[in-house]
């Protein structure tokens, strides 16, 4: 007769405790979860959504958008530069022949604009304002800058993305009558000349003896002849 006592029952393993930061295995990207929240932001305004709403529409937990986004404003923004990134591809845009960037840039900056999804965005207060801002200086003024080269990259970049920020203010966020009449052909056909002339490069400027040359005086005592 076996006498031995019986084996003490193992004890369950207890639960795994929930960690904070990046979820563990294949969690949704940040890539995934953005065009759900850019439905929720055209459906409800930036106000009345919440990350909570977000998370569960893209079926996540809240501390994922938090963890990618970092709070509301971040999500915004990154839906406005999806938004943008979509319609103003600049690699696309820069990638083409330098004859016609002029032509490309105003396409793309009115293919962006004219979506009625992207103006409804826009008009969401000073977080898409702010979005906007971030774009043209850190996307396209930069990739401009690295694109042009030379000593005048920036001053040439900084005309061209001043010549379509003044389309964009003009025509779509505070319109005048005539640009805000424009088609984007006819737009297209105004500006071209400008940004041409402001993506050429600079004449180099020359001074003799640590001045510039002076140009003569009229003759006859100054005294201008009509």
């Amino acid at each position: 007769m076996n006498n031995a006592a019986p084996a003490a029952a193992t004890p369950p393993a207890p639960a795994p405790s929930r960690t904070r930061g990046r979820p563990r295995g294949n969690p949704p990207t940040r890539e995934s979860i953005v065009p759900v929240a850019r439905s929720l932001f055209l459906e409800h305004g930036y106000r009345r959504t919440t990350l909570r709403a977000v998370a569960t529409a893209a079926g996540v937990d809240p501390a994922l958008i938090a963890y990618h986004f970092g709070s509301k404003k971040g999500l915004f923004a990154d839906v406005m530069q999806f938004q943008c990134a979509t319609a103003l591809t600049v690699d696309d845009v820069l990638g083409g022949d330098p004859a016609t960037l002029p032509g490309r840039l105003i396409d793309a900056v009115t293919d962006l604009w004219e979506d009625a999804d992207f103006r409804q965005l826009t008009g969401q207060g000073e977080e898409a304002a702010e979005a906007i801002r971030e774009y043209l200086e850190r996307e396209l003024l930069a990739r401009l800058v690295e694109f042009l080269g030379g000593p005048d990259a920036t001053a040439r970049a900084t005309a061209v993305v001043t010549i379509l920020g003044g389309l964009i203010y003009t025509r779509w966020i505070n319109p005048l009558p005539t640009p805000g009449s424009l088609t984007p052909s006819e737009a297209r056909h105004a500006l071209t000349p400008a940004l041409r002339a402001a993506l050429a490069p600079r004449p180099r400027t020359t001074a003799s003896g640590g001045a510039a040359r002076r140009a003569p005086a009229p003759s006859g005592g100054g005294a201008v002849r009509r």
